[in-house]
C-alpha cells in the first residue's frame, strides 16, 4: 500500500535565524514528512536545536558560515551521500543526497544548494558552470532504472520568463543567463527528445533570451519534470525569492528559483504542489519561501 510523503525545501538563509523568527511554527503546521534545507550556515547543534526529534544529515561548506545543505525526516535516518562525481568540483555543503527506504521502494532526496554566480566575472561564474556540469551528469544515474528521484532545493537558475518578475532587466545576469536555463531546458525535455531551448514562446523575447537554442544544439532530453511548473502551467510563478530589500515582497517582484525536479518515474506520483509565500513582509522567517508537495510511494 502507497504512502504519502509529504516533502518540503527552502533556503533558510541561516538555521538560527530562522528558527528563532517562526520556521518552527510553520512546520509545525505544514506538516512535513521530509525537509530540505539550504544555506544552513550553522553547525551540526544549531539544526539540531532547530529540529528537536527529527533524524538530519548534513554538509557543511568548507567556509564557515556559508552555504550547508541538510535533510532531516522523521522517516529512519537515511543513508546518505555527498560526492557529486567530479574532481576539483566544490560541492561541500552544496549537495546531499539521501536514500529513503519507504514502504518497499526507495526514494532517493537530494538538497542542493547552486551557486549564485556572477555574470563576466570568473572566478564567481566558473564554479557555477562546473555545479551545473555536473548535475547534468548525476540526474541521469539517479534517474536510472526507474529511480524515484527529487532534486530540491535553490538552484539559483530562473528558467523561463515565467519564472522572473523582471525578466527583461536580468537576461545579461547571472540567474538568467541563456547557458544557465539551457541546462534547465535539456534536464526538463522529454527523454531522447531533441533539446529546442525556448524560441517560440509567444512573449516577445529579445535575441539574448532566444539564444539558449545555441546551447542545446545536439542535445537530448534527460526527462526530469519541473514539479512546480506542471502544477501551475503557463503562469507567472509563483514566485519563491524576494529581495529583502525595498518594497519587492509587497510587489510580488520575485524569482522562482527553488525548485521540485522529480526523475520520470517519481513525477507522475506527485501531487498537492505549493509555496507557502508568507501572509507579509513582517512574517517572514526567510527570503525565500518553503516548495511542498506530496508524493506517492509504495505499492
Amino acid at each position: 500500500m502507497s504512502r504519502r510523503i509529504r516533502i518540503a525545501s527552502v533556503n533558510v538563509n541561516g538555521i538560527r535565524a530562522a528558527a528563532r523568527n517562526g520556521m518552527g511554527s510553520w512546520l509545525e503546521a505544514a506538516d512535513v514528512d521530509i525537509l530540505a534545507l539550504q544555506e544552513v550556515r550553522g553547525e551540526r547543534e544549531h539544526l539540531e536545536a532547530a529540529l528537536p526529534g527529527w533524524c538530519i544529515v548534513d554538509d557543511k561548506a568548507l567556509q564557515k558560515g556559508r552555504a550547508g545543505v541538510a535533510i532531516a525526516s522523521r522517516e529512519e535516518c537515511a543513508i546518505s551521500r555527498v560526492d557529486l562525481g567530479h574532481d576539483g568540483l566544490e560541492s561541500n555543503g552544496r549537495w546531499l543526497e539521501a536514500d529513503f527506504e519507504i514502504a518497499g521502494e526507495t526514494l532517493t532526496v537530494v538538497s542542493a544548494y547552486v551557486f549564485t554566480g556572477e555574470a563576466e566575472t570568473p572566478a564567481k561564474q566558473d564554479p557555477k558552470w562546473a555545479f551545473l556540469d555536473a548535475m547534468e551528469r548525476r540526474l541521469p544515474e539517479l534517474a536510472a532504472d526507474g529511480g524515484l528521484a527529487l532534486v530540491t532545493g535553490d538552484l539559483n537558475v530562473g528558467h523561463r520568463p515565467l519564472d522572473i518578475k523582471n525578466w527583461r532587466g536580468n537576461v545579461k545576469k547571472s540567474g538568467f543567463l541563456a547557458r544557465e536555463r539551457a541546462y534547465f531546458d535539456r534536464f526538463l525535455t522529454l527523454e531522447g527528445e531533441a533539446v529546442a531551448g525556448q524560441e517560440g514562446t509567444g512573449r516577445g523575447m529579445v535575441a539574448e533570451l532566444s539564444d539558449t537554442r545555441a546551447f542545446s544544439a545536439g542535445r537530448t532530453g534527460l526527462g526530469w519534470v519541473d514539479v512546480g511548473r506542471a502544477a501551475h502551467g503557463e503562469v507567472d510563478g509563483p514566485y519563491t525569492w524576494w529581495s529583502m530589500r525595498g518594497k519587492a515582497f509587497d510587489n510580488d517582484s520575485g524569482w522562482r528559483i527553488d525548485y521540485h525536479l522529480a526523475s520520470p518515474a517519481l513525477a507522475p506520483r506527485a501531487s498537492n504542489y505549493r509555496v507557502d509565500r508568507a501572509a507579509s513582509y513582517d512574517t517572514r522567517w526567510s527570503d525565500h519561501a518553503p516548495v511542498l508537495a506530496d508524493y506517492a510511494i509504495g505499492g
